[in-house]
């Protein structure tokens, strides 16, 4: 089996953990287009040397359905995953084996410079999670934010 898995990443691009194709993610499950409750926007950029989310802290009521308008204002691509710190942490490191690693999880998008991307969220569990750019260098470089559901 292991040879299959490896022949699959190796001849075709390779998708982000391709265990949440079932769609249960720690933070919650992706929302409803037609039952959004609120809009949040979310600026990607870079500069002084930092790269960063503003805003960089979010609180959410459990329960709550939002929709994520993801700006990229810098000068290079960003991408915003949504998940634990861990589950970050673990992604970002694979990112490194593999930085043409593309996102088809409903919990991840990838947003080129001067552009937007959007994700519908609907937050089912309580607990604090994190938003960050997995691509190489760029959560090192301070690119991630929290968010507190209760």
């Amino acid at each position: 089996m292991f040879g299959i898995v490896s022949l699959l990443l190796v001849s075709g691009p390779a998708v982000a953990d391709p265990g949440h194709a079932h769609a249960e993610f720690s933070a919650g499950e992706p929302g409803n287009p037609k039952r959004t409750s609120r809009t949040i926007m979310v600026t990607m950029r870079e500069g002084d040397g930092k790269m960063l989310f503003a805003p960089s802290r979010l609180e959410i009521p459990r329960g709550e359905q939002v929709r994520f308008v993801l700006t990229n204002n810098g000068e290079l691509e960003h991408e915003f995953v949504l998940a634990t710190t861990e589950e970050n942490i673990k992604h970002a490191e694979e990112m490194k084996k593999n930085p043409d690693m593309e996102h088809d999880d409903p919990n991840a998008r990838r947003v080129m410079p001067k552009k937007k991307g959007e994700i519908i969220w609907r937050f089912t569990k309580a607990g604090t999670f994190e938003y960050g750019c997995l691509i190489p260098g760029h959560r090192e470089a301070g690119m991630t934010g929290t968010i507190v559901v209760k």
